[in-house]
């Protein structure tokens, strides 16, 4: 199985299958306009300015799960992330990354991939502090922790990275010019 075999929803609510972007470098993330990593969407814009003419591709899938941090309607969420950011690359439909609600291709994500862990920051610590009150087993899963984890797929629709939200852009970066 690879990322070729999953069908998503745009924005305005069409099934499109990920096949269409066969052949491309893609980076998969799942974002939220309310959360102290938002300002990641600048670094997004900044890789995709630089790499997309080589064939990068990054897929933004808006996610409420993680403290509301997402709210408003697709519309909504793609007004504020072209207005503020100047976000180019393609927006999806609001989805679940986690639990029953979880689409199949995150389901496919987190049961392909481990949890690498938030590094030792201060971002890192306060997220290890949040996410031990939640689930004391949260670095045994693969689930997605926290908006902004980023999954770097393959030429070949292969998983090839996973980067937790407080991997430094620079790190991200580095591993999409290994693939590209």
């Amino acid at each position: 199985m690879t990322v070729y075999d999953f069908k998503v929803k745009t924005r305005d609510g069409k099934e499109v299958s990920l096949s269409e972007y066969r052949g491309k470098v893609l980076l998969i993330v799942n974002t939220a306009t309310e959360c102290g990593f938002t300002p990641q969407y600048e670094g997004l814009q900044n890789l995709y300015d630089e790499f997309h003419e080589d064939g990068l591709e990054i897929l933004d899938f808006p996610c409420n799960q993680f403290g509301a941090q997402a709210p408003g309607s697709d519309g909504d969420i793609h007004a504020f992330c072209t207005g503020r950011f100047g976000v180019k690359f393609p927006q999806f439909s609001k989805i679940e990354v986690n639990g029953d609600g979880a689409i199949p291709l995150y389901q496919w994500l987190t049961e392909n991939t481990c949890f690498e862990g938030f590094g030792d920051g201060a971002m890192g610590q306060m997220m290890r502090q949040i996410l031990s009150q939640i689930d004391p087993n949260y670095e045994n899963t693969g689930s997605i922790k926290w908006n902004f984890t980023k999954f770097l797929i393959d030429r070949e629709g292969n998983i090839a990275s996973r980067f937790e939200p407080t991997v430094d852009m620079q790190a991200v970066k580095e591993k999409v010019r290994e693939l590209l």
